[in-house]
């Protein structure tokens, strides 16, 4: 039991001054189930204000991504197109860096290596950079309770809306306009802030790279 304790903290001064504890897997994985059937649909999207290090997101991410390959391991090109689906769903927020960034390289360790584990050779290095970017713009150093961003901006997420068999559309929106937006669920009739071009889903980094 001190082992599962100890899992839940970095330092004792990190609990002082921000809250932080760590929520256990048996815990996380026993919320989830309460939503399973979501948590197990590639287009159903989770925002998870007080991300941490990404105990829920990863294990959301793994369960999502159990259902892409049983579904979608035998064509390569549709098991890319979905799996990069099923990442663009997953959101997180947290107040310190260090965090965000674990949570991003935990995330896309687990899809690289699933990627890897079942096409090996044949993998597109294409496909490892836009899973790094998409996590890069859907994992934000921010404060959910003032909707800014670690330097002071709006907190903006994008929408990802996966067209088969190739294309994707990304609408940005602010996280204010989101929860002011009726009904209250991720990415409502809110007034987007801004709207791209439809694309390739391995080159959205290219298109939009500078937004």
């Amino acid at each position: 039991m001190p082992e599962e304790k100890d899992k839940q903290i970095k330092s004792k001064e990190r609990v002082a001054k921000h809250g932080e504890v760590y929520t256990n897997e048996r815990e996380v994985n026993a919320m989830l189930d309460l939503v399973k059937n979501e948590t197990e649909r590639i287009d159903s999207r989770f925002l998870e204000p007080a991300c941490g290090n990404g105990n829920f997101l990863v294990k959301i991410l793994e369960r999502k991504l159990n259902i892409v390959t049983n579904k979608y391991k035998k064509k390569q090109t549709d098991w890319e197109f979905y799996s990069l689906f099923a990442l663009s769903s997953i959101y997180g927020i947290d107040i310190l860096e260090d965090n965000c960034e674990e949570c991003r390289l935990r995330l896309l360790e687990i899809y690289n290596n699933t990627y890897i584990s079942f096409f090996h050779n044949k993998i597109k290095q294409e496909c490892l950079v836009i899973a790094k970017y998409l996590l890069e713009k859907n994992i934000i150093c921010g404060d959910a309770l003032n909707l800014k961003t670690s330097a002071n901006k709006d907190i903006a997420f994008a929408e990802w809306s996966f067209v088969y068999p190739d294309k994707v559309k990304r609408i940005d929106y602010t996280m204010r306009n989101l929860i002011s937006a009726e009904p209250n669920t991720l990415f409502p009739n809110a007034e987007a802030v801004q709207e791209f071009p439809l694309t390739n889903f391995l080159k959205i980094q290219k298109e939009y790279e500078n937004n």
